[in-house]
């Protein structure tokens, strides 16, 4: 009996790390790929080249960059706190990778898929301020720590705006399991995806979005005229390339969570042709644009205005949506628009 446990226990453990290593894998290398075209899409709007030297078209940059930090010396700030501040990357990392067990890309295609996926994905948000604060504070160093209190008060305001514009979405849903937020979209193709009725959220939250990765023009905890390097100041070498890897993941994610949310995830915009994966995909790849492009053509925001919008701007009105959703989904206005759990999509 002790075998058949140890054995199935076994197996059951390889199944969950490969379905892991299926998510987390395709995921590094799209964002070696992702890094490469956001850093060519800025170079184009500067009128540069960007990457392309290593491998066609530069493609291999982002690897090539990757070595070069794993290779290079850790040096390692007189009189920090060694287990924090090796502990704090690693955290950024893990936390950001942690969230993309409950997104779905396909229906099926999730490797958790539980109801309360939304509050998953809240509380593990919540944990990323944690490894922003640890590295700035064992750096031992002034100005990485005013860089991490900067950046966990901007996650932390924009977190509130994020979590009411999600609130009208599970509210016209009824759920907030997300592969039943995709379900609830299914229709007459992209004019019944949830960016139409909750147009004023999707805009406010790809905003919020930004200022909560640290996305440019929000990217204040690394403003160079002011703090020097935000929080990663005293990073070198592959803890550095933690940093940087955890905040890109975020950045995906926010992507995916924007596709699933507002543009029917891996539904088809033309009924005629079938749902897949690649639908998924290529609206990721639409908001990363987005992303690229605003880091680009916008200035940084002062941080008295980035707080301003967010506590005096985003707040109020995200809650006010909330109340019209509401509102709109018991007495079923716009034809049932705001109230999916009732018609059934």
């Amino acid at each position: 009996m002790y075998e058949f446990f140890t054995t199935t226990n076994l197996g059951i453990a390889l199944l969950i790390t490969g379905q892991v290593l299926l998510v987390v894998v395709p995921l590094l290398v799209a964002l070696a790929f992702l890094l490469w075209g956001d850093r060519k899409i800025w170079a184009a709007v500067q009128q540069r080249k960007g990457p392309n030297v290593v491998g066609a078209f530069g493609l291999l940059q982002s690897f090539a960059d990757f070595i070069k930090y794993v290779l290079k010396e850790i040096v390692v700030p007189a009189g920090a706190d060694k287990v924090v501040y090796f502990l704090a990357p690693m955290v950024s990392l893990v936390l950001a990778l942690i969230a993309w067990a409950v997104i779905p890309f396909n229906e099926g295609w999730v490797l958790s898929d539980i109801n309360v996926a939304i509050l998953f994905i809240f509380a593990v948000s919540s944990l990323e301020v944690y490894g922003v604060i640890m590295g700035g504070w064992a750096s031992n160093s002034k100005y990485p720590f005013l860089g991490s209190l900067r950046s966990a008060a901007q996650m932390i305001s924009y977190e509130v705006s994020i979590g009411l514009i999600i609130v009208g979405v599970i509210l016209s849903t009824g759920s907030m399991n997300l592969t039943d937020i995709v379900m609830a979209q299914d229709g007459a193709g992209l004019f019944s995806w949830y960016w139409l009725p909750h147009f004023p959220m999707l805009f406010l939250f790809l905003i919020s979005a930004h200022a909560e990765t640290n996305r440019p023009p929000f990217d204040l905890p690394e403003a160079e005229s002011e703090l020097v390097a935000g929080f990663k100041v005293e990073y070198s070498s592959t803890p550095f390339l933690l940093f940087m890897i955890g905040e890109y993941v975020a950045i995906v994610m926010m992507t995916a969570l924007a596709t699933v949310l507002f543009l029917g995830g891996w539904l088809s915009p033309i009924e005629a042709l079938p749902d897949s994966i690649l639908w998924m995909l290529l609206k990721m790849v639409l908001v990363f644009f987005i992303f690229s492009m605003t880091k680009a053509i916008t200035p940084r925001y002062r941080y008295d205005q980035l707080m301003r919008l967010g506590w005096k701007v985003f707040l109020p009105f995200s809650l006010a949506w909330v109340v019209l959703v509401a509102f709109f989904a018991q007495y079923g206005a716009f034809w049932g628009t705001y109230a999916r759990w009732t018609t059934g999509g």
